[in-house]
């Protein structure tokens, strides 16, 4: 399953992926990852949550993101939640095709390796395609 938070900046999303992360997190036998560009949400996490600063690995496209995301799983099996805060800035890019063609490899990653990932992207809603707009 893949579900994106999408709005212009300053429209909440960070905190509702923060309720989610929180939420899902509750459930002991989960096991999350929460990539950021820069460490920001070290303190409202639960310390259950592997939390990794995409800044430390140099994720500057998609992929390289790919290929990262495709390492932890590899490292790690019982990832069960993936959950991605602000893409475009992690990557350096707007919403474009490759950010739509991203969206649809974590879908058809999440299908074949049974993990679910939550995104935010900032962007105006109108500009996401229907595909898109069927995960929000």
């Amino acid at each position: 399953m893949v579900k994106v938070i999408m709005g212009l900046k300053g429209s909440g999303k960070t905190k509702k992926l923060i309720d989610l992360i929180n939420e899902t997190s509750k459930d002991e036998h989960e096991n999350i990852v929460c990539i950021e560009r820069k460490a920001q949400l070290t303190y409202d996490l639960p310390y259950t949550v592997r939390l990794v600063t995409a800044s430390d690995y140099n994720l500057n496209n998609y992929e390289v993101l790919k290929g990262f995301i495709s390492g932890l799983h590899a490292g790690n099996y019982d990832i069960t939640h993936i959950f991605i805060d602000n893409l475009f800035k992690i990557v350096d890019s707007t919403y474009d095709a490759a950010a739509e063609e991203f969206v649809a490899w974590c879908e058809a990653f999440s299908e074949k390796e049974k993990v679910n990932f939550t995104m935010t992207l900032s962007a105006d809603v109108s500009l996401a395609s229907d595909k898109v707009k069927a995960l929000f």
